[in-house]
């Protein structure tokens, strides 16, 4: 599978996360979003980055409790709870929000 933004192709696997990771940018990120009726904010983009950033450091896409958790500790208890990330990325804030964010999927996700 695949989509194509200007005159680039990119690669993705049946579930629609990027198969070459280092093709992520934010355009690709705004078009996926764009592809689940979702328009990213600024508080989508802090959830990205955040975990673009964990992805680099740890290697591995984090399961919804751990990002959970792990953004309860970097951005504060009130981004840090299920509630606030299922308002963001209502399709699982692992999952969704890794899509967006070039990552394979969280191990554990279905």
């Amino acid at each position: 599978m695949s989509f194509q933004i200007s005159d680039k192709t990119y690669e993705t696997d049946e579930e629609g996360y990027l198969a070459n990771l280092s093709d992520w940018n934010p355009e690709v990120a705004e078009f996926m979003a764009k592809e689940d009726d979702c328009d990213l904010s600024d508080p989508h983009w802090e959830v990205i980055n955040f975990l673009r950033e964990y992805y680099e450091e740890y290697q591995i896409a984090p399961a919804v409790r751990v990002l959970t958790k792990a953004i309860g500790k970097k951005l504060g208890k009130d981004k840090g709870n299920s509630k606030y990330l299922y308002e963001l990325f209502p399709y699982g804030p692992a999952k969704q929000a890794c899509k967006y964010a070039g990552l394979p999927k969280p191990t554990g996700c279905v």
